[in-house]
């Protein structure tokens, strides 16, 4: 007991040692506001692409040809059909044009008008129009063909359509929708993929200084070697949670001032664990895919003898926490397939697979057998990290890595 208590205090100095070594350094930061400056670009970037898209679609139009007689009807038609789109989703404005000679010449000149960009033009009898389409106008002949539909309606009802006059009552359900569980399975994954891609890379050059400068001597001299690579693994986590913690203040203060409209999108979100346990269960994967992936990566980059290595290790540990997110949504979207139970089963994929479980089934015993066999890698990891790092680095006196090592 005394032995693991000592072990114990000496990987929770070394972590203190690494958390106060990146924390209280002006460098921090900048990684700290990384998201905002990079919030900052995208928005910038967005804002000019939705005003030239804006732009563009000012001058779009759908047109029809009609007689005086039924362009009321048909305006009428394009007013009530518009109601059940999103803004972002409308077809574009209609335009009415007498007919004047002959309608189909009339068409194909409307479409080389420089006034605006015809994407669909419908001319002819409303109960067997032709319809001329664009490349991308598709949607919007089906759109011209409602409307035509809706104003022969109206033309032989006497000129104008019923109208209906509906009692909307809103409804809440009960328990968690299946598009509501998806949708939150879908984004528990990303969540717990997109901080460990942008967390748990940063345990990679760790050890590099500690190398050149040879501190990595005297610390594996006083303590356990294991004790050294968990307590960096812990004291780089505990730097991933202070940035969490600042930004999730941040986040929550500002979704508290979105409109109610938002807040009636996120309780479509509703995990069937319930909240209060899936918010545990995120916390508690994002911890165990960050202690594996950056037990992984601390490994390798303890191998690493330059920054230029450590820089080049970058590519190949994207890669494999992109093709863990990869994994686990084609596991995701077939839950009782064999790639379902791979992403659940294999170490470095388990932690993103069983958040996305967490969200759509209400089964509880799973993740405390998940959680378990996780943390039993973790420890393998380390292990493994540290008896590399001795064998390779320490008893031979050489810094290259295990892959350039005869008989490796």
């Amino acid at each position: 007991m005394s032995r693991t208590r000592r072990l114990l205090r000496q990987t929770m100095t070394i972590a203190r040692r690494d958390f106060v070594a990146t924390v209280f350094t002006p460098i921090f930061l900048l990684f700290l506001f990384a998201p905002l400056i990079m919030v900052a670009f995208s928005t910038i970037g967005a804002m000019g692409a939705a005003q030239a898209a804006d732009h563009g679609a000012d001058h779009v139009r759908i047109v029809a040809i009609v007689p005086n007689a039924v362009a009321g009807a048909f305006v009428e038609a394009d007013k009530r059909a518009r109601i059940v789109f999103r803004r972002d989703e409308e077809p574009p404005a209609l335009a009415i044009l007498t007919p004047s000679g002959e309608p189909g010449v009339q068409a194909r000149k409307a479409f080389e008008s420089g006034d605006y960009d015809a994407t669909a033009i419908l001319y002819g009898p409303l109960n067997r129009p032709t319809i001329l389409y664009g490349p991308r106008g598709t949607r919007a002949a089906d759109y011209l063909t409602v409307l035509a539909s809706s104003a022969l309606s109206a033309e032989r009802l006497g000129g104008e359509l019923p109208r209906v006059e509906a009692t909307k009552v809103p409804f809440s359900r009960q328990r968690a929708t299946l598009g509501g569980q998806n949708q939150t399975a879908f984004l528990a994954v990303f969540g717990v993929f997109f901080l460990t891609l942008f967390l748990a890379g940063q345990v990679v050059g760790t050890m590099a200084e500690e190398r050149s400068n040879k501190v990595i001597e005297v610390l594996a001299a006083a303590v356990p070697l294991e004790a050294v690579f968990l307590g960096k693994l812990l004291g780089m986590f505990g730097v991933a949670v202070l940035f969490i913690g600042f930004w999730g203040t941040v986040l929550g203060q500002v979704t508290s001032l979105l409109p109610p409209a938002f807040g009636g999108m996120v309780g479509e979100l509703s995990p069937a664990v319930g909240l209060p346990m899936f918010t545990l269960l995120f916390v508690t994967y994002f911890t165990m895919a960050y202690l594996l992936l950056g037990s992984v990566f601390l490994t390798i980059g303890a191998q690493a003898s330059t920054m230029r290595e450590i820089q080049m290790l970058s590519l190949p540990i994207t890669i494999v926490q992109v093709g863990m997110f990869t994994l686990t949504l084609s596991g995701l979207s077939s839950p009782d397939s064999w790639l379902a139970v791979i992403a659940e089963v294999f170490p470095l994929s388990s932690p993103f697979a069983m958040a996305g479980m967490a969200a759509a089934s209400d089964s509880l015993w799973p993740h405390a057998v998940a959680l378990a066999w996780q943390a039993l890698w973790v420890a393998i990891f380390v292990t493994l990290g540290a008896r590399l790092f001795r064998r390779g680095v320490l008893q031979s006196g050489s810094v290259r890595p295990f892959w350039r090592r005869k008989g490796a």
